[in-house]
């Protein structure tokens, strides 16, 4: 009887833990640049006395959904997407290099080029400063240059390039703050192959119809395995009273 109720409350377990995993990407739906994550569920043998027959079920993030989203055309000349693969060097709370597609970018007052996220965005030789009163534009190697406003376009000056990388995606690794990180924690060198889209932004891969029918499908799991776990109670109190009743 332990057996049975084990099993099916480790499933339950691991099924709310599935859920979790499903609504922070229905969650994400509209972030420029969002990578889905994957879980998936595999049966664990139980290691003990007895024959090998029990297992139970834990749920393993299989990784991370990296098919590039849609790219959409905004007009913003802050707005930038990475074309096909590699990432946008950023800066992440803690001061580390970490990467991101969220190409939706601004200027603070002091000139620092953020993302909207509130990370900095790094350069080839460290934070980019946009000088004020100043339109900016964004080449195709993330190369940004800068015009005095009201003034031609003769006055174009070159205050940075974005840096731009292809890590290999085995060597990354989705952090608490939703940046991914290379897993020795050493900055990925610049690619110059990796180019970006002016005025335009890249949209979440996440799936919304898929996401919702796993949402109901993980839900009649975890109905499922409660019931499992109901009958493995009414079968022990029925065995309670016949064992009771023959006493």
């Amino acid at each position: 009887m332990d057996r049975l109720i084990y099993t099916a409350m480790t499933g339950a377990s691991h099924t709310l833990q599935q859920q979790a995993t499903v609504s922070q990407n229905l969650a994400n739906v509209n972030t420029p640049g969002f990578r889905s994550s994957i879980d998936v569920f595999r049966a664990v043998p139980i290691v003990g006395e007895g024959l090998p027959t029990r297992a139970f079920v834990v749920d393993s993030t299989a990784g991370t959904d990296f098919t590039p989203g849609v790219i959409q055309a905004t007009g913003r000349s802050l707005d930038v997407a990475v074309d096909s693969k590699g990432w946008i060097a950023v800066q992440d709370a803690d001061g580390n290099e970490a990467y991101t597609r969220n190409g939706s970018l601004q200027v603070l007052p002091n000139g620092i080029l953020q993302t909207r996220s509130g990370m900095n965005v790094m350069g080839d030789g460290g934070l980019i400063t946009i000088p004020p009163d100043t339109e900016i534009t964004i080449a195709k190697d993330g190369t940004i240059s800068t015009v005095p406003s009201g003034t031609q376009a003769s006055q174009v000056v070159v205050v940075g390039r974005i840096k731009l990388t292809n890590p290999p995606e085995n060597t990354l690794v989705r952090g608490e703050d939703a940046l991914f990180h290379t897993k020795d924690g050493n900055p990925a060198d610049a690619d110059a192959s990796v180019t970006v889209a002016s005025g335009s932004l890249e949209g979440s891969n996440t799936n919304m119809v898929e996401s919702m029918v796993s949402m109901i499908t993980l839900a009649r799991q975890f109905d499922l395995q409660m019931k499992m776990l109901q009958t493995a109670d009414d079968n022990a109190k029925q065995a309670s009273s016949v064992l009771s009743i023959s006493g």
